[in-house]
Order: C-alpha cells, then structure tokens, then sequence
C-alpha cells in the first residue's frame, strides 16, 4: 500500500515538470524572436486570434443555440 501511495504523489510531479518542460520547449524560441518588432506584432496577433478562435469554439460547443 505505500508504494501505491508514492506512485500517486509521482504523478503531481510529472505533470508540473512535462508542463514547465513544454512552456519552456515553446517560449525559448519565440522570445528569441519577439526582439523584431514587427515579428513581436505578429505574435501577439497570433496568439489573441488563437485565443479568440479557441473562446468561440468552446462557446459553440457548449451552447447549442446558433450565434446569428
């Protein structure tokens, strides 16, 4: 039974560590190049129209009724 329980408390771990690894694996790249402005304008376009795509795409799914 304490394995059981120090497998379990591995868990936590594994997810805090894969999730800093993978901000770390895709930030690196674009911070490096957000020193152009015009590729930083680019990015933050990128990024709000994601989350926009993303905020009406989970509206959509979860309201049934139609937008229009």
């Amino acid at each position: 039974m304490k394995d059981f329980f120090l497998n379990v408390t591995r868990y936590p771990r594994y997810l805090v560590a894969f999730g800093l690894g993978l901000a770390n694996s895709v930030l690196e790249p674009l911070a490096a190049r957000g020193r152009n402005p015009v590729t930083a304008v680019a990015l933050i376009g990128a990024g709000v129209s994601g989350m926009l795509s993303l905020a009406l795409i989970l509206h959509a799914m979860v309201n049934t009724s139609p937008v229009a």
